[in-house]
């Protein structure tokens, strides 16, 4: 039943709009620092930040108001007026105007600079004039276009823009938050404040502004201000008759004229401010989307992202032409003939596999094939007659026919539970984006289609994604999954080629690609768990909660919550007055580094009883999380991410094994809990030992950090003597900890500062154990220095096997953005190289258990260590082979050196 479908394009309804709306210009006006003071305070800072640290709350609460705006006005013109840090012609009449105020918070500076680079992606212009301020320049636009006929609307959160209110401006004042306004029209400014708006800057010139450091009248409040306006109609006639006015008031009123005559002046709005821009030059224009994707990225406003697509149609450039398929729904035993016609040759095939998937298992729903030709086809599985299901499992199977499919990693899960292997895969586009895009957090293949290709991936479908109950909405998801098929095939062409001109095509063909295979294999697998272990941890710690949270209500006297931030604000700052931590919106934060750094500061038995609060809570979190996990053959499976981390390191969900503490004794207990499953022998770890300073040697050249490693000493103890000029038997425990932590810390990125606040040194201290250390291993120095300085020139950092991270921030303006990005340029490499070891290590054994057909089989990865399950009689076999795979993973100029244990659990095999 072929059919031909094309998904449809925003062209039609910005005609539509633009027609629409060329009759009566519509002049959309917002006041660029206030709009973005208030959400700054708006939403909480603590709560947008990016994964580098960068704060973002008043950039996303600036750009949702934004989206909302042009959303639901539907201007025709655009711009944002900015206040320059330089003085006003109000400053030259009153030196004390806007005198007193408050230090801008430090997470607010720099975000003005994003949101001008979001105005600037979404060719939003700025618009500002030296010796002014922002609403002088939009009452002078305001003004001018009013005049030219057209309709102009001001957002802002300044009252005294309600003086620029007549029948062709409307005000949009923020009331609460970012997404409350009111909408003041001639009408609305009479109700709210008795006066016209015209009256308005009489009345606020009594008034005063606290904020603009403008005094009031003493005794004279708003509920006067207004009688006195409605009274005598002006403050020029109120000033002519302030004789009239009798008692204190009036008084008071006389004795502070030329505070009030002064006011007035300064707060009526310039209207006549020479700009280079008129009106007619802010026409809104159609945004940059690949500025956006990169500026988006960064922020890592993926929700916003797609409330932008949701809301702006018309914004962006019209999408092309959708995806346009020959669609056949197949029926019993067509498809054999189908794939032998249309997906058997040299063309790639698009396959889009709709199910659900997950903790190691999965159903597939249908299976869409997109053919290189233009051809499509749909599947029902539970349809397949026998012959048709050989014809698909020998096709997904062949490592001849090449295919290219959106995240396979779930779908592999389904197709092994059904019994099909999937092989040939020769794009992943979730993972190929990944590749080209390690910033970016979330890969949605409608978001890459629009990205890449112009398209949108719109169909009929219901938006659920369920059938109706007597089949009719079969045909809609049929297209739906075909259309996904072809652009998932399409995509694969053009992520081809830029990963192709980003150097990283053949870390998606020989290390990511292969790697999704080893992953599911291991989620299928998942590991076997002692539950009754799991059960009595849970009561231990769920006692030892209580127990730490008695203890805490005896020291302050009575009961409160341990994880309410409110009640722990109050008794920490309120009652027993200890030095404030960082400013937060709700007061001062009470999070575990605040705690950790309230514990030098001070002895108050409280802290220490809050801090091992969290680490029991915290650890009894992870045992509640456990023991639903465990399925009906007694065994976890994880969800391994290849797509999280920018520098390609894997991590784990439901659960989240890296959560589990490795060097104390609680996180052994729980390790405990993974056992040897049934049928095999033992579990057998193995992990690289330092292979981040490894790789700082191979990476540095230095030769005493390379000496260090072949002289066979404990290596910290040994870097310690030779920075500090002592023999290896002098070195104390204080002062290896303190070279450990140094040596970690530079290859992490961590500064001066940082390592002070590490080791609870001074930071003057710990920039001089640098400098002892760098003067001894000069080498480490300059690889760091040329590092970032590489970086900066190239724009990214690279890894051994050349996985790139963007960091566009090393030439940013912006003190706190480049720091911040040099810390990662030296992160990267060698975190991002130890990832790349470990994969090829994975990959390695993976093989090597296959090709000698052994039972034994991989479990998981965590961080720089595997974990195994050991076959009866394959042990010594299998720690061979797995020391030679880990060993020669990367030839370096030191050797890796891999530690192996084995044992009935987790941590009986820790080594």
């Amino acid at each position: 039943m072929p059919a031909t479908t094309s998904s449809p394009s925003s062209s039609s309804s910005a005609a539509s709009r633009a027609s629409a709306s060329a009759d009566r210009p519509r002049l959309l006006l917002l006041d660029g620092h206030s709009l973005a003071y208030r959400a700054f305070f708006a939403l909480p800072v603590e709560n947008f930040s990016t994964s580098t640290g960068q704060p973002t709350n008043a950039v996303y609460g600036f750009t949702s108001m934004l989206i909302n705006v042009l959303r639901d006005e539907k201007p025709t013109h655009v711009a944002v007026a900015w206040d320059l840090p330089t003085p006003t012609f109000r400053h030259t009449q009153y030196a004390e105007y806007k005198a007193g105020r408050s230090e801008t918070p430090a997470d607010f500076v720099g975000q003005v600079a994003l949101i001008h680079q979001v105005c600037d992606a979404l060719a939003v212009p700025g618009v500002s004039a030296a010796g002014y301020e922002a609403d002088d320049v939009i009452a002078t636009l305001a003004t001018q276009a009013s005049a030219e006929g057209m309709d102009v609307l001001v957002v802002t959160g300044d009252r005294d823009a309600l003086q620029l209110v007549n029948e062709r401006v409307t005000v949009l004042m923020t009331r609460k938050g970012i997404s409350d306004m009111t909408r003041f029209t001639p009408d609305e400014v009479q109700a709210k404040y008795g006066l016209s708006p015209v009256q308005y800057p009489d009345f606020a010139a009594l008034r005063g502004d606290p904020s603009d450091n403008l005094p009031s009248v003493p005794g004279v409040g708003e509920k006067t201000a207004t009688k006195w306006i409605q009274q005598f109609g002006s403050l020029a006639e109120l000033v002519d008759r302030a004789d009239e006015i009798g008692g204190k008031t009036g008084a008071s009123l006389r004795e502070h004229l030329s505070n009030v005559i002064r006011n007035r002046s300064l707060t009526e709005l310039a209207r006549e401010v020479p700009l280079e821009l008129t009106p007619a030059d802010l026409r809104l224009h159609p945004w940059d989307r690949e500025a956006v994707h990169q500026l988006f990225d960064t922020l890592q406003f993926r929700v916003l992202r797609e409330r932008l697509y949701a809301a702006l149609s018309v914004a962006p450039p019209a999408a092309d032409e959708g995806f346009e398929i020959e669609l056949s729904m197949l029926g019993p035993d067509e498809l054999a003939s189908w794939l032998a016609e249309h997906a058997s040759g040299a063309g790639r095939t698009g396959l889009h596999l709709r199910g659900t998937w997950g903790r190691g298992t999965g159903v597939i729903v249908s299976v869409a094939l997109a053919a290189a030709d233009g051809a499509a086809a749909w599947i029902d599985p539970t349809q397949l007659t026998a012959g048709d299901s050989a014809a698909l499992g020998n096709w997904l199977a062949d490592p001849d026919r090449a295919k290219a499919g959106h995240d396979l990693k779930g779908p592999m899960l389904a197709l092994a539970e059904a019994g099909f292997t999937l092989a040939g895969v020769t794009s992943d586009t979730a993972l190929a984006a990944y590749l080209a895009l390690p910033g970016q957090r979330s890969f949605d293949l409608a978001d890459l289609a629009l990205r890449y290709l112009h398209r949108e991936l719109k169909s009929d479908a219901p938006s659920n994604g369920q059938l109706t109950l007597d089949g009719s909405g079969e045909a809609d998801e049929a297209e739906a999954d075909a259309i996904r098929a072809r652009a998932a095939l399409e995509l694969a062409d053009a992520l081809d080629g830029d990963l192709e001109r980003r150097s990283a095509a053949r870390l998606l063909r020989e290390m990511e690609l292969p790697l999704v295979t080893v992953l599911a294999t291991m989620e299928r697998a998942g590991i076997a768990a002692d539950e009754d272990h799991l059960l009595e941890l849970q009561k231990h710690y769920g006692g030892e909660v209580s127990d730490v949270a008695a203890q805490a209500h005896g020291i302050v006297g009575r009961a409160f919550n341990l994880g309410s931030p409110k009640q722990l604000q109050q008794i920490l700052f309120d009652e027993l007055a200890l030095p404030k931590t960082k400013r937060i919106k709700t007061g001062y934060t009470t999070d575990a580094d605040a705690l950790a750094w309230l514990a030098t500061q001070s002895d108050h038995p409280l802290i220490p009883v809050l801090l091992h609060h969290r680490d029991v809570a915290r650890l009894k979190t992870v045992v509640d999380s456990l023991i639903p996990m465990i399925d009906d053959a007694g065994r976890i499976h994880t969800t391994f991410n290849q797509m999280i981390a920018a520098t390609g390191r894997l991590s784990s969900t439901d659960p989240n094994l890296q959560n589990i503490p490795i060097r104390t004794p609680q996180g052994r207990q729980i390790r405990q809990a993974f056992v040897v499953g049934q049928g095999y022998e033992t579990l057998l770890t193995a992990d690289y030992s330092q292979i981040e300073m490894r790789l700082m040697a191979h990476l540095s050249g230095d030769a005493g950090l390379i000496e260090a490693f072949a002289s066979g000493e404990d290596l910290h103890s040994f870097v310690a003597a030779q920075a500090f000029g002592l023999p290896v038997s002098e070195v104390d425990p204080e002062l290896r900890r303190r070279i450990k932590a140094m040596s970690y810390g530079l290859a992490y990125g961590l500064s001066a500062f940082g390592l002070a606040g590490q080791l609870g040194i001074a930071p003057d201290e710990a920039r001089e154990q640098m400098d002892a250390y760098f003067a001894r291993f000069g080498g480490v120095r300059d690889f760091l220095r040329g590092v970032v300085d590489q970086a900066r020139r190239d724009g990214y950092t690279e890894t051994i096997m050349g996985r790139r991270r963007y960091l566009p921030d090393l030439t940013s303006d912006n003190t706190q953005r480049r720091q911040m990005a040099e810390r990662m340029a030296l992160n990267a490499p060698i975190q991002g190289s130890a990832a790349d070891i470990i994969k090829i290590a994975m990959l390695g054994v993976g093989r090597a258990l296959r090709s000698r057909d052994l039972s034994s089989r991989l479990l998981l990865q965590v961080h720089d260590e595997l974990v195994l399950e050991i076959a009866p009689g394959e042990r010594a076999e299998v720690e061979a082979l797995v020391r030679a795979e880990m060993g020669s993973a990367y030839e370096m100029s030191v050797p890796l050196e891999v530690s192996v244990g084995a044992g009935r659990t987790w941590d009986e095999a820790g080594h």
